[in-house]
């Protein structure tokens, strides 16, 4: 969403200074996050560590709740550039498409990573059912997954991949696979591997997934 289609809770459109609020109280509302339940958030307390109060909180949003949803927002908007552009630019032949993949996989890890509470927030609100947060997971990556799609039926006209593969259904589980390691390398780490081999294993994969070709050695 640009600035100019932003609101405050009355209707109108914050001034410089009002921005400079709302964006101060999302980022506060961002670094709770990181410590607190998303349940447990208080409006009370993103505005004291805003500097501000409970009112101005009130003035740019109705609750914490959607504070929270206004940052995940933001973080869509972000996906869409940063997620698509390596596949959306690539070349899938040679070298370069394994290096391809592996720029993906870390492209995954490092938004993950410097995501991970508020993608957390999405992914747990929208697992219950939450249909806001269901909607953005969906448009969080939407923009990569078609980019997948195109790079599948690519492959297929350029007859390395079989002609009745289904496009969408192999990226949406390349997607998926992504998302939900990137997610959860930390906990995969425990079982004794490494950020650096779980990104070749998803290189590995989304490689032969998109290709139809065994990855280089």
């Amino acid at each position: 969403m640009s600035t100019a289609d932003l609101r405050a809770v009355d209707g109108r459109r914050p001034g410089r200074r009002g921005l400079a609020t709302r964006a101060r109280l999302l980022e506060e509302t961002r670094d709770l996050l990181a410590t607190t339940s998303y349940r447990d958030l208080k409006v009370v307390d993103v505005a004291r560590a805003a500097g501000t109060s409970p009112a101005t909180f009130y003035q740019y949003f109705p609750d914490a709740e959607t504070a929270i949803l206004a940052l995940a927002d933001e973080l869509v908007g972000e996906s869409r550039e940063r997620l698509t552009r390596p596949v959306r630019d690539a070349t899938w032949s040679g070298r370069s498409a394994y290096e391809t993949c592996e720029r993906i996989a870390g492209t995954f890890l490092d938004f993950w990573d410097e995501h991970r509470p508020i993608l957390a927030v999405i992914d747990l609100a929208a697992t219950e059912g939450d249909l806001r947060f269901r909607e953005l997971r969906v448009r969080l990556l939407s923009s990569f997954t078609e980019a997948t799609v195109a790079a599948v039926h690519s492959q297929q006209e350029a007859g390395r991949l079989p002609d009745d593969l289904d496009p969408t259904a192999t990226a949406a589980v390349l997607v998926a696979m992504l998302a939900q390691v990137s997610g959860h390398h930390y906990g995969i780490e425990r079982y004794g591997t490494t950020t650096a081999e779980i990104r070749r294993a998803m290189a590995r994969l989304l490689y032969s997934g998109i290709t139809g070709r065994r990855p280089p050695g």
